[in-house]
Order: C-alpha cells, then sequence, then structure tokens
C-alpha cells in the first residue's frame, strides 16, 4: 500500500489530495513542524535523506520531489488518463506547469516567506530591526515586482480557459495549487479575479475537501 510522508502545512498537502483524486488506497505518515523554526522534524530524514516532505513510499520504490510524485502516480494508477491531456500539445502545456509551479514560481514565494521573518524569532533580537528593514527593502525594490509580473501572467492564462491546460482539470492544476495558495497568502490575489475563482473551484472539489479531513487544517506560513 501506497505511504505518504505528510508534513503539516506543506507541499504535500496536493499529493494528499491527488491520492484523493485517484481514489487508490493509501495511509498517512504525520509529521508536524517546529513551532518556532517551521521546519520539518528530523524523523523525516529516516526516510529520505533530505528530510523533507512529501515522500512517498510505494512497496519498495520511495519518491521526493512534489512534481515527480504527481507524475509517478499519474501514469501508474490514472489507467484512464483522466488527470492529464491525451493531445500531444496539450500534453506539452501540461508537463510545462507541472514543472513552473516549482521551477520558476514557488521559489520567489519561498524567498518572500524567508525575507518577511527576518524581523522575527529565531533571529537575534539584536539584529531583527536591522534585518526586518533589509528584508522589506529587498521585497520592495526587487522581489515584489517579479511576484507582480508571475501574477499577471497566471491571470491572464486563466483569462483564456477554465483550468491550466484548458477546460479539463488535471494534475497540473493540482501541482499549481500550492503556490497558487501561497501567493494568495503572501502576494495578494485582491486584483485577480481569475486566480481567486480557481481557488474557489479548488476548494470546493470533494477530494479537495476529503484531502483536508485526513491531513489536518492546511495554513499557508506567511
Amino acid at each position: 500500500m501506497i505511504t505518504l510522508h505528510h508534513l503539516n502545512n506543506s507541499r504535500s498537502q496536493r499529493i494528499l489530495w491527488f491520492l484523493e483524486e485517484l481514489g487508490v488506497p493509501y495511509q498517512i505518515q504525520r509529521y508536524q513542524r517546529d513551532s518556532l523554526t517551521m521546519l520539518a522534524p528530523v524523523e523525516l530524514q529516516k526516510i529520505h535523506p533530505l528530510g523533507k516532505s512529501p515522500v512517498l513510499v510505494d512497496g519498495d520504490l520511495t519518491l521526493a520531489e512534489s512534481g515527480a510524485i504527481i507524475e509517478y502516480l499519474q501514469e501508474v494508477y490514472d489507467e484512464q488518463e483522466v488527470f492529464k491531456p491525451t493531445d500531444l500539445r496539450a500534453r506539452q502545456e501540461y508537463r510545462y506547469w507541472l514543472h513552473y509551479a516549482e521551477g520558476s514560481l514557488m521559489p520567489l514565494l519561498v524567498m518572500k516567506l524567508v525575507l518577511n521573518r527576518l524581523g522575527l524569532p529565531p533571529v537575534p533580537w539584536v539584529i531583527r530591526p536591522l534585518a526586518g528593514a533589509i528584508g522589506k527593502g529587498v521585497q520592495k525594490g526587487y522581489l515584489d515586482k517579479q511576484i507582480a509580473t508571475h501574477r499577471n501572467y497566471l491571470e491572464q492564462h486563466l483569462n483564456k480557459s477554465a483550468w491550466f491546460v484548458g477546460n479539463a482539470f488535471s494534475a497540473a492544476d493540482i501541482q499549481m495549487s500550492f503556490p497558487l495558495e501561497a501567493m494568495a497568502g503572501r502576494g495578494g490575489l485582491d486584483e485577480c479575479p481569475q486566480l481567486q475563482n480557481f481557488l474557489q473551484r479548488v476548494h470546493a472539489r470533494p477530494a479537495y475537501q476529503r484531502a483536508l479531513e485526513q491531513g489536518g487544517p492546511f495554513i499557508m506560513p506567511e
């Protein structure tokens, strides 16, 4: 049976969601972040050397990286190809969004999370004011502009189609959900009705709701 090593408030939430969409049997091994550092517990290093989540174990196969896990689950368990387009050109677009989510978009949002926390513990109190000011300066002068470019790009894309690959829901939408959750919390989606609508439709899916029941509350760190 599949085992998902699930860290709270992490990328593993979308793997849990995909397992629910697929309807395959699985079990969860739960882990909790350190409340101060927000880091994963060292116990995860026993499952994968990097100590990150998600990690999926299926028989003698251990997989990390959410994009790789999603591709594996789709190839092995989505026999009818419900979650992957059949058209060759659409498949290329599907592949693009699977890589774009973590390759281009998520690094900016992780950087914003780090810069937001420079003025907070565990940064030593004596340098918190300076560190916080540096963090705000970098965000204002560089990072927020980059995030805005991506936000506008994604909003315009969803003006053309209901989902990221045409009008059919796919695993690419599952992969894209996490950075958009992060963008909503860190970059804001107030002027992006299409992206807001995307998240609302995602949250309304029965499988997404079941994943929340299985994994517990999902709160995106700001």
